[in-house]
């Protein structure tokens, strides 16, 4: 199982990713601040602080399925928020 630190890492870097998407396409689009970039933004922020707390959880009885569930919602918000990231386009 991969470390804790390392699943961390993954949602940072993974909606990191997500947020740094958008900005590059309101750049090039010319739409700075918009309504639907903000709205990806925001749900990225949010979606990192629920996993977060979910990692954090103390009272899990299976720790590997519960990271491996928590992987599994990154990997899931995440093409969601990438996939309305493409409809900006």
């Amino acid at each position: 199982m991969a470390s804790i630190r390392n699943l961390k890492k993954e949602i940072n870097n993974v909606l990191g990713d997500v947020i740094e998407a958008v900005y590059i396409v309101e750049e090039t689009q010319g739409t700075h601040g918009s309504k639907e970039g903000t709205a990806i933004i925001d749900k990225a922020i949010e979606t990192f602080d629920a996993l977060i707390a979910e990692i954090h959880k103390k009272d899990v009885e299976n720790p590997g399925a519960h990271f491996a569930s928590v992987r599994n919602t990154l990997e899931k918000e995440a093409t969601t928020l990438v996939e309305r990231i493409n409809n900006m386009a």
